[in-house]
């Protein structure tokens, strides 16, 4: 008897001491995942935040009744009553005021938890917290591996994001699947689609070549943006804002709702204005987006339209070294070393020793880039049934505009203007270089569930540009009423991108996953003409490439896993490599990546880890050399590498502070490189072979942190810090050619008022800097000889110091 007794009391100890798991996901009332939403079990120490996936998981929990209240910024905060009786999986759904429905799914170019690549997804939300008038780059700063910079230094303008050591022209960004880089550049300019972040409800960011998608190659990572949501509930919204440096900015938008529970129309228009960080680097922008919507059962058409206009005061040339660190006696040979090259007249000379590290070099008044671009969209979904889904795009986008420049005593006969002065062969003239250009095409992709373990992607997309770029003058000193003639160069240019993937997830077993991705890309390339400085040209190009891409996921549970995955990619030169590379062959360049990682949740801590390999063949890089008319010329290098490992993690400390911190550490090697320098007086090229050299602008550490408090409901306040290592500015790891290391800080408040007569009023204040670190964030160096006289220079782009944006924001 006294051993049944011993062993009832133990099972009754057991059963009242039970401990349990609940798991569950947030998502919005659409069935999209939430990450960040913050959990809490009320009167407990439970509390996590949700991982990318909208995931959580709370393990050791005691059987009972619980409150789980959750929050996510901007929606109702949800309260659930639950019995813990067992293992338990719930799924959550909070309500916003706007009812958004996003009625057209981009899939062929986004990734999913179970994806075997690394990548962060941002919501509009976050995005929310500091779109006060800074471009997107600024915006995704805190996001692993990211740099980002602006030559105004403020963050408005001309701005630009590297990722993992990858510039604009290697990282493939997208707008609902269309691309947005730049067909001949294959840069990304930022300052088009002035505000776009109001416009945004999601960015995702892949890093490495992650899945195929449209465009340029991805070599460093893609960004892709989507638009594609609508609300039920008619609203207006005004957002005003401003702050240092005479920035202002204002959005209205505005929206019908479902009319009939079909139709929808939306509208924002926005002006951005802003005297820059750097002497007279200001920005003059406008944007305005229009999309319209029809839905049906089990269709939906919507049409969207982005439109910019921008004009900027140029600030490109950035600052010579000397004048941003305040070093008078190298400020003063730098000056002798470039009298009679870059400094002509008594104000060149006045400019730049009265002014510091904000320094302009421009003067003329109207030394202005200035142009607009307007982006057509036409996006049809259906789901045909059960298993077939599709979706097909057309596009189109028509850019024009020039950058006009001030001339010191420039040869006439450089413009065909020899005999306009007669026996003066040189004046200062005014000149506009233009490019007008058209692109279009269109995309599509279906998706194919073939059974419960096999789900099939199939696509392509065919895209076309043409542009048009010349030069005119528009003044001549000493020349009235001066009348523009035809133009002193043109050179016409068209590309043609053609690819085709097909897509598969299949389920092995339980716990595998295995990803197979197979791409063809076929690129035609020409143009023919004059460029600028009467260089003849002609480049007739064709490039095949075979891209695939394998991986494997491994679930260890609900929320936790293993991924790796291989992917190779090629991607074709530059329009600038092409036309610099003189008397040489440029070739293609080809990636091979190697990644493994682990996401998941454990606790309170939402984890991911991820380890890489970039191997390239044939990179290009500017290596020093010039042609015959002193362009800088890029240079395949056999083998260089980008290996590296990038950890994120987020932390629930208590239901009303959370943290979010990631660290880069990476090595970025060329094992061989030429270093180039010419002999100005001979005119020779002398060449030195460095081996294992780093890659310029690739630091070896890069680290975010977002520190987030809410002490009461409605009033967030943020600490976001950032920090960049040290960069070189060129492939030759010398320490005088090399960006200093910087930590930033910002901090950002955020409060909702209270009031009846709004559906949101709500305060926020930026201030960025706040311990008002000088660095620079950009730069460009060269090198030349006279004789045995060895000339350096640095010029480099400084970011402001301590500086605010306070903006009301005011939905209804």
């Amino acid at each position: 008897m006294k051993y049944v007794l011993v062993v009832f009391i133990s099972l009754f100890s057991l059963v009242i001491t039970a401990q349990y798991t609940l798991t569950g996901v947030v998502e919005d009332h659409t069935g999209a995942s939430m990450p960040g939403a913050t959990v809490v079990l009320q009167g407990t120490e439970y509390a996590t935040i949700a991982d990318i996936n909208g995931e959580f998981i709370f393990n050791d929990i005691p059987q009972g009744a619980y409150t789980l209240r959750t929050n996510y910024v901007g929606y109702t905060e949800g309260l659930r009553q639950i019995s813990i009786k067992e293992n338990t999986r719930i799924q959550i759904a909070l309500n916003e005021g706007s009812n958004q429905i996003e009625v057209v799914n981009i899939v062929a170019n986004h990734l999913d938890k179970e994806s075997p690549f690394s990548y962060e997804q941002v919501t509009k939300e976050e995005l929310n917290v500091k779109n006060l008038g800074q471009d997107l780059p600024f915006l995704l700063e805190h996001t692993p591996s990211m740099v980002v910079t602006s030559d105004a230094g403020a963050g408005i303008g001309y701005t630009g994001l590297r990722l993992r050591g990858s510039d604009a022209t290697r990282i493939n960004v997208t707008i609902n699947g269309v691309p947005l880089n730049d067909s001949e550049s294959q840069g990304v300019f930022w300052v088009n689609l002035p505000d776009l972040a109001s416009s945004v409800e999601s960015v995702q960011i892949q890093r490495g070549l992650g899945a195929s998608t449209n465009g340029a190659g991805a070599f460093g990572g893609t960004v892709a943006i989507n638009t594609n949501q609508i609300s039920a509930e008619p609203f207006g919204a005004v957002r005003a804002s401003l702050g240092s440096f005479n920035t202002r900015k204002l959005t209205v938008q505005g929206g019908t709702g479902l009319i009939n529970d079909q139709f929808s129309i939306e509208g924002r228009y926005s002006l951005i204005n802003s005297d820059g960080y750097v002497d007279r680097a200001s920005s003059d922008l406008n944007s305005f987006a229009i999309s319209a919507a029809k839905i049906g059962e089990n269709h939906s058409l919507r049409f969207n339209l982005f439109s910019g206009d921008e004009r900027t005061f140029q600030s490109w040339w950035g600052v010579p070294e000397a004048r941003v660190n305040g070093d008078e006696d190298a400020l003063l040979e730098h000056y002798f070393n470039n009298v009679g090259s870059i400094y002509f007249t008594e104000q060149d000379s006045i400019n730049l020793f009265d002014s510091d590290r904000r320094y302009n070099y421009y003067l003329y008044d109207d030394q202005v880039d200035d142009y607009g671009q307007d982006h057509y969209q036409l996006i049809y979904n259906v789901q045909a049934n059960s298993r077939v889904s599709l979706n097909a795009t057309a596009h189109y986008t028509k850019g024009r505009g020039f950058f006009e420049e001030f001339r010191f005593q420039d040869r006439l006969s450089n413009y065909g203007l020899s005999d306009i002065l007669g026996p003066i062969d040189r004046s200062n003239i005014v000149r506009r270089r233009w490019l007008d250009n058209d692109f279009y095409g269109g995309l599509v992709n279906v998706n194919f569930i073939a059974s419960d373990r096999v789900d099939i992607l199939a696509g392509g997309a065919y895209n076309i540009y043409r542009g048009d770029h010349f030069g005119e003058v528009i003044q001549v000193e000493g020349v009235e009423n001066f009348e523009t003639g035809d133009p002193y160069y043109f050179n016409d240019a068209s590309k043609s991108d053609l690819s085709a993937y097909a897509k598969a997830d299949i389920k092995l077993g339980e716990a595998f996953k295995a990803y197979v991705d197979l791409q063809v890309r076929r690129i035609d390339y020409e143009t023919q003409g004059t460029d600028n400085g009467d260089v003849q040209i002609g480049v007739d190009e064709d490039f095949t490439f075979f891209n695939p891409k394998f991986g494997l996921t491994y679930n260890l549970s609900t929320s936790q896993a293993l991924y790796a995955s291989f992917a190779r990619g090629s991607k074709e030169p530059l329009r600038s490599d092409f036309v610099d590379a003189i008397g040489t062959t440029v070739r293609p360049e080809t990636l091979n990546d190697f990644e493994v990682g682990y996401r998941g949740t454990i606790g309170r801590v939402n984890l991911e880890a991820n380890l890489y390999h970039m191997d390239y063949t044939d990179q290009l890089v500017l290596t020093g050399a010039i042609n015959d008319v002193g362009g800088a010329i890029r240079v395949n290098v056999p083998d260089s590498f980008r290996q590296g490992i990038e950890v994120a993690a987020g932390i629930a400390i208590t239901d009303k502070l959370y943290w979010n911190a990631n660290v880069a550490l990476s090595r970025n090697k060329i094992q061989e490189f030429d270093d180039v320098i010419v002999d100005f007086i001979a005119f020779v090229p002398i060449s030195t072979t460095l081996e294992d050299t780093d890659i310029s602008f690739s630091p070896n550490v890069i680290s975010g942190s977002t520190l987030t408090y809410t002490p009461i409901k409605g009033l967030q306040l943020s600490w976001l810090s950032k920090y960049v290592g040290s960069q070189f500015l060129d492939n030759t790891q010398d320490e005088s050619k090399a960006l200093d290391s910087y930590w930033v800080n910002d901090i950002v408040g955020q409060y909702t008022i209270p009031n009846k007569w709004t559906k949101n009023l709500s305060l926020k204040v930026v201030v960025n800097n706040i311990f008002s670190t000088r660095y620079a964030s950009n730069g460009y160096t060269y090198k030349f000889l006279l004789g045995d006289d060895l000339f350096t220079e640095n010029f480099l782009y400084p970011q402001a110091e301590r500086n605010f944006l306070v903006g009301l924001d005011f939905r209804f």
